[in-house]
């Protein structure tokens, strides 16, 4: 899968007449490579690759990672940097005879690419600015990718489920977030795809709650939004329920959310207007008059990353295709109160979707 993906970035960079592409983005170093060491940070990498528009690709490193480095990035020469980048590229860019390379301005500080401009000034190679070379390529789904992309729906749904079980007014926020986390782990997760989410009562009503020693209570709204990653591959999902016996009014607005959700489904197939997708979804929320509390899009494309395109925004005028994988998350949010989210992830089809999830708990209440 990896020398197939080299072999197509290799014709598009030859299609744009660059010699090579120098790629610094965490995950499409990863879906390039297979190689998995993590960032401390934009301004530590554990690596770069050098990829020329024809021959070997580079993965780019220093010492710290060469054993790991040799091991998952196979087809690739490691070069290590033990004078810095700048002082590689000076010595390895002539030796490739690069005359124009492309380089990922999304990801690349400007203090870096100052001193990536300077270094290929005086060895004579020109700096094409990139964004989203190599996105568009892991936008669409490979069969492969899917049902890792299910593997972890699936698993993160069995983590909800057995945390949801041991649920008991007295915890706190804190307490469920890091039992979600602990499990993830235990049952073979890489770890959580994002900071797990774990809102009770008023604090439900913000969309990215962080939690805290708030105590659940019972008729308390609890609110958690979870994704974990199995194999490299994101799963996000958010369930809200009340502890104990709900009221009508929770069980009214969480209606309409499931109805705001399911209208979004129904409008998801290849061709589908993103914007289309999220008003399909947005009508049914304003129409039963919280369209001023529902503020974040409709969804968003998931993979190595949890957060990617596409995005079902309302400015959004992409078009879907088939293979993308999309979450599905309408939500009304009311300070005094609380909110109910409830998102479940889908694979587009030519004529509709597959939503990937199986438990659909808190749906048809």
């Amino acid at each position: 899968m990896v020398s197939q993906r080299i072999g197509r970035l290799q014709a598009s960079l030859r299609r744009r007449k660059l010699d090579a592409v120098l790629i610094s983005e965490p995950y499409n170093r990863r879906y390039l490579s297979g190689y998995t060491a993590a960032n401390h940070g934009i301004q530590e990498s554990s690596g770069l690759l050098l990829i020329p528009a024809k021959g070997t690709p580079y993965l780019l490193t220093d010492s710290r990672f060469t054993l790991q480095a040799q091991e998952e990035a196979q087809g690739f020469t490691v070069k290590l940097y033990p004078k810095g980048l700048y002082a590689c590229l000076k010595q390895l860019l002539p030796e490739l005879a690069i005359g124009r390379m492309g380089f990922e301005s999304h990801y690349f500080l400007h203090s870096a690419a100052a001193g990536m401009e300077k270094t290929a000034t005086g060895i004579g190679v020109e700096l094409v600015p990139l964004t989203g070379l190599v996105e568009q390529m892991r936008v669409v789904k490979t069969d492969q990718e899917i049902r890792l992309l299910k593997k972890s729906v699936l698993l993160n749904e069995r983590v909800f489920q057995l945390v949801y079980n041991t649920i008991d007014p007295g915890m706190t926020e804190i307490e469920i977030a890091l039992a979600l986390e602990l499990t993830m782990r235990e049952l073979g997760a890489e770890g959580p795809s994002f900071d797990t989410i774990v809102a009770f009562g008023t604090n439900a009503a913000k969309p990215h709650a962080v939690p805290t020693d708030r105590v659940l209570k019972s008729g308390d709204i609890v609110l958690i939004d979870m994704g974990l990653v199995l194999q490299g591959y994101c799963s996000d999902m958010t369930r809200t329920f009340v502890a104990g016996k709900p009221d009508k009014t929770y069980l009214e607005r969480l209606r309409v959310v499931r109805k705001a959700q399911l209208a979004g489904i129904n409008a998801i197939h290849a061709g589908a207007i993103c914007r289309d997708v999220d008003r399909a979804a947005r009508e049914v929320i304003t129409n039963a008059g919280y369209g001023d509390f529902f503020g974040h899009g409709l969804g968003h494309g998931v993979g190595l990353a949890v957060h990617e395109e596409p995005r079902l925004g309302p400015r959004s005028r992409k078009k879907l295709r088939t293979g993308m994988i999309v979450t599905i998350e309408p939500g009304i949010y009311l300070p005094e109160w609380g909110g109910i989210r409830l998102e479940n992830m889908a694979v587009v089809r030519e004529d509709g979707c597959e939503v990937l999830n199986e438990d659909l708990t808190g749906l048809d209440t």
